[in-house]
């Protein structure tokens, strides 16, 4: 006994430390901007403990799919100690299933959510005093079913991603969820319209995992004794069924994954930029990881431009192709990063006009996809053609330009293929780094697509042009800096992406992220994630709307204001996302060494 409580106990210290002594950085600036959205979130479920049982029964579902497709979407989740630590240990694995679930419990997302199930306890006081104590022990085995279910979650999609059919039907589903997360605006106005949680909807909520807490406080504050036991009893029976998944799919981690040779055939080319062109084409085609984050594309693309189709909106169908361009250029931002040191290979061949040949491979990819959901969606609403040929004309050239571009100056070490295969989610030890890499492409490619849409806008089918002609020049010229930039850099990069540490500044240069002061960390981070809602929901969405004569109103501040108010506001909110966006941006320049 004394044995099996000190690997808990062991781990959670080991735990504790790493964080302790990692608490700087964009690190720390990323903790504390997911500790702020958690509180946010928390005290939401909270208010939700006060209203009604069905609101609540409904937040605890969302905290539930969080802890499930949350890490998903991360990387692979929280990895700070790793099954392989311990390999040589010989431990068995329940017992080190149990060493790590103890460890998952020590950081700052079980915290919150820990923080967000005490709204049990609240409404357990409403029911009466007789079931408080029973929301206690609910609470707990809730949080234990929660970080569990994301504990397999993250090793089945591990396993998923280790073949094909696993890798589309992973992106299939993780881009459905996301897209549904991203217009819960719409989802929230069509339970408006109906009167609240829908009686079905409401049951349903009640019947997952995530309701049985809930379950066992209502029936206790009713008398219902045996249910409420039964209900305790079904959690703590799902948190033993975790365990032992978790346990079984921990041994099955460790198992070496075989690459068939079956069906492949000798690449062969012309040129130097052929060559590269072909390597990419096998990359995409073989690499799983690349294939879950195409599909993971198409599929937040198309779902969240149908999910108006709940209320009857078909207008935001044809945005689908626009939409899939730019997420399939965030989730290949780090171009570079994910082949690893594999790198030396391009400097060795200084000849290759490796940039050419990738941002043609990319173009050859996405370019197919892209094309048919946008012909093939504006074919169904009938329009309007200008807008959509035009953004997506130069959101391909222009994301084919940004990608490579910064792939190249703001490279993120990214881990080995081949050293990746217990966790095919985590291709980078800097999470962080990879989700503001992420958004940055998402921003600079729509900007690309601006003077398309201003043109299509104002002149109809001259957008087209325009939107030819920028994506062309962002072609060319995003990809000839890359360029330029490889080959002067090539040395530093590989020494960055070798040791994880960036060359000395040098003068006259902006300060790094962390390089900045604790403080100017979190206001740089806030910049960066607050940006996007007064620039593109509030402010360009809604200019959108109100220059297509939209009378859904919805969540957009602008159009609920009197009509002589709407477009100043709506200006004000562009510029507001503009001023919030450079005040990220003037924080690292006013800090440029000297």
């Amino acid at each position: 006994m004394a044995v099996a409580l000190t690997v808990p106990r062991t781990m959670a210290a080991m735990k504790l430390a790493v964080l302790r002594n990692s608490m700087s950085g964009q690190k720390a600036g990323s903790i504390v901007m997911g500790g702020v959205l958690g509180l946010v979130l928390a005290g939401g479920t909270l208010y939700a403990a006060f209203q009604s049982g069905d609101l609540l029964a409904a937040a605890y579902a969302v905290w539930m799919l969080g802890w499930i497709f949350g890490p998903v979407f991360a990387g692979g989740g929280d990895e700070t100690l790793r099954p392989e630590y311990f390999t040589s240990l010989g431990l068995p694995p329940r017992r080190l299933a149990t060493g790590l679930l103890v460890s998952a419990f020590v950081g700052v997302a079980p915290a919150i959510s820990l923080l967000a199930l005490s709204g049990l306890v609240v409404f357990g006081v409403r029911q009466g005093p007789a079931a408080v104590p029973v929301a206690l022990p609910a609470m707990l085995l809730q949080l234990a079913v929660f970080v569990l279910l994301s504990r397999v979650a993250v090793a089945v999609m591990g396993l998923a991603l280790r073949s094909r059919a696993g890798a589309v039907g992973a992106g299939l589903v993780n881009g459905a969820i996301l897209a549904a997360l991203g217009q819960g605006w719409v989802f929230a106005v069509a339970l408006g319209q109906t009167g609240g949680i829908p009686a079905g909807a409401s049951a349903a909520v009640r019947y997952l995992p995530s309701g049985w807490g809930l379950a066992a406080v209502e029936a206790a504050g009713t008398g219902a004794w045996g249910r409420a036991g039964l209900a305790l009893g079904a959690l703590a029976a799902l948190v033993a069924l975790l365990l032992a998944a978790w346990a079984a799919l921990l041994a099955r981690r460790a198992g070496s994954v075989k690459a068939s040779a079956r069906g492949r055939r000798p690449m062969t080319a012309a040129t130097a930029t052929g060559a590269v062109v072909a390597k990419e084409l096998r990359t995409w085609s073989r690499d799983l990881v690349r294939t879950h984050q195409l599909t993971f594309a198409v599929a937040y693309g198309v779902f969240f431009a149908a999910a108006p189709l709940v209320l009857g909106w078909t207008a935001m169908l044809p945005w689908a192709g626009p939409i899939f361009i730019v997420m399939a250029a965030a989730m290949s931002a780090n171009l570079y990063g994910v082949d690893g040191t594999a790198l030396w290979l391009t400097l060795l061949s200084p000849g290759a006009a490796d940039v050419r040949g990738r941002q043609l491979a990319w173009l050859l990819v996405v370019g197919p996809v892209a094309a048919a959901l946008a012909l093939g969606l504006t074919s169904v609403t009938g329009g309007p053609w200008p807008m959509v040929l035009a953004l997506t004309a130069a959101l391909l050239g222009g994301a084919a330009g940004i990608v490579p571009l910064i792939a190249v100056y703001a490279l993120v070490p990214g881990i080995d293929p081949h050293r990746r295969g217990n966790n095919p989610l985590r291709s980078s030890e800097d999470d962080g780094a990879m989700t503001g890499l992420a958004y940055a492409v998402l921003v600079l490619v729509a900007l690309t697509g601006a003077p398309a849409a201003v043109a299509a806008a104002l002149y109809g089918w001259a957008g087209v042009a325009v939107g030819v002609a920028t994506g062309g020049l962002c072609l060319w010229g995003f990809g000839l800096l890359a360029q330029r930039r490889l080959h002067a850099q090539g040395p530093e990069l590989l020494h960055t992406m070798r040791t994880g540490k960036r060359p000395a500044a040098k003068p006259g240069s902006w300060a790094k992220f962390d390089d900045l002061p604790k403080r100017e960390q979190i206001i740089t981070a806030l910049c960066w994630s607050v940006g996007a809602i007064p620039l593109f929901p509030q402010g360009i969405v809604a200019g959108f709307l109100k220059a297509n004569g939209t009378e859904d109103r919805s969540w957009f501040l602008a159009l609920h204001m009197p009509e002589g108010l709407q477009w100043p506001v709506i200006v004000f909110m562009v510029l507001l996302g503009l001023g919030v966006y450079g005040l990220g941006l003037w924080i690292p320049y006013r800090r440029r060494t000297r």
